[in-house]
């Protein structure tokens, strides 16, 4: 595994999805200024008032997230890895111009705009419980993408991915949406996951693929509402993986702090065929994984509200959804546009051992102490509520 260190995404470079005055008002806008823009905040749905707060660095932070997929994407084009992985992007539900569900720039359009530069066809797959539609919408009338989400449907975040939702015009049939309820099991998901994939990869037939883990699927999950272990979640990696398409792992939602860590250390793990311990080794975090300080999750002891009838019913419209495309639609290819504009490769490549002055080397002590055990008590992340009287 190599360790790189993404460019900052320019606002021209974000400009190929979003609007520029959407852009503009990102790069301005900050927690001192809030007064100035209040009509631009109604606008683009940010602010205190919305799910899209105003903090410190909101701009820079979502110039780095999307680099990082974007450098990911270009690796993939360029045959320089098979893999490529961007836990901190993700981000879903950005829309043209608009900020929605935390997400402010939709990193994940950009980089399958990026990928459709040499490849005739890509695939976008999203196990986050919240259903994908900034990217499904972003691509909703083209036959190039196709959009592959299971989530939890009815009275939930953000309320779209009916089943019927399939796509228009050109793209009609290449939205495919799994709408589940409360309590999905691992074996009840890859049931739908494992059928539905087989079908698309023989039918669409992508040259890439981009795969978002959102974490908040996973039991526990403090705005997530399945029932998922870490290995249930990760056989969809696993199982993309088995394909062997060019593939671009991105991160997601994830609202359970210590158990977004867990698992996206034990996908790491899974993509590079590396088994790791179940005993988290101590580290500067370690109090946080009490009491068992153990990578792996037990599911809740709660009913599965999604009946075999009613996920035979889904899986079965969505086969025959798939089955009525008529194959692969083809592409007549040009000359491949050039990358986005990074400048000198040192710049946006910096690897963590590749000798170059601003190499990114931990102190080799780092997140270790002689200590070597916890006390048995969760520490408390301030990003995060635990049962008490703040609990609504």
């Amino acid at each position: 595994m190599e360790c790189y260190r993404p460019h900052p995404a320019s606002a021209g470079e974000l400009s190929n999805f979003h609007s520029e005055d959407y852009v503009t008002f990102l790069s301005r806008i900050t927690p001192d200024n809030l007064k100035a823009y209040q009509h631009q905040m109604l606008r683009f749905n940010a602010g205190d008032m919305t799910d899209c707060p105003v903090f410190d660095g909101l701009f820079e932070f979502a110039q780095l997230y999307t680099g990082a997929s974007l450098d990911g994407a270009i690796k993939l084009n360029n045959s320089e890895t098979d893999i490529a992985i961007n836990w901190s992007g993700g981000l879903h539900h950005a829309k043209k111009s608009e900020a929605s569900g935390f997400c402010y720039i939709n990193d994940i359009v950009l980089a399958i705009l990026e990928l459709l530069k040499v490849h005739a066809r890509v695939l976008y797959i999203d196990i986050d419980v919240h259903h994908g539609d900034g990217v499904e919408e972003a691509f909703y009338c083209t036959d190039r993408v196709m959009t592959f989400s299971l989530h939890k449907y009815g009275d939930f975040f953000p309320g779209t991915g009916h089943i019927k939702d399939v796509g228009a015009k050109e793209g009609t049939g290449y939205s495919v949406n799994a709408p589940l309820t409360s309590g999905m099991t691992d074996k009840a998901y890859e049931d739908i996951f494992k059928p539905v994939m087989d079908k698309i990869m023989e039918i669409f037939r992508p040259g890439a693929i981009v795969l978002q883990c959102g974490a908040d699927s996973l039991t526990g999950d403090r705005l997530g509402c399945f029932n998922l272990s870490l290995k249930g979640h990760a056989e969809c990696v696993k199982y993309v993986k088995t394909f062997n398409m060019p593939t671009l792992v991105l991160g997601g939602g994830g609202y359970t702090i210590r158990n977004v860590a867990r698992c996206w250390a034990y996908e790491t793990s899974v993509l590079l065929e590396q088994p790791i311990p179940n005993k988290i080794p101590y580290n500067d975090y370690f109090e946080y994984y009490a009491p068992d300080y153990e990578l792996h999750l037990t599911p809740e002891p709660r009913e599965n509200m999604n009946t075999d009838a009613s996920l035979e019913a889904v899986r079965v419209e969505l086969l025959q959804q798939l089955q009525e495309l008529q194959g692969a639609p083809s592409v007549q290819m040009q000359e491949v546009p050039p990358e986005f504009e990074l400048g000198k490769e040192e710049n946006y490549a910096e690897g963590t051992n590749d000798g170059g002055e601003e190499d990114d080397i931990r102190d080799g002590g780092n997140g270790t102490t002689s200590k070597g055990h916890g006390d048995g008590t969760r520490r408390a992340h301030p990003a995060e509520f635990y049962d008490g009287d703040n609990d609504q």
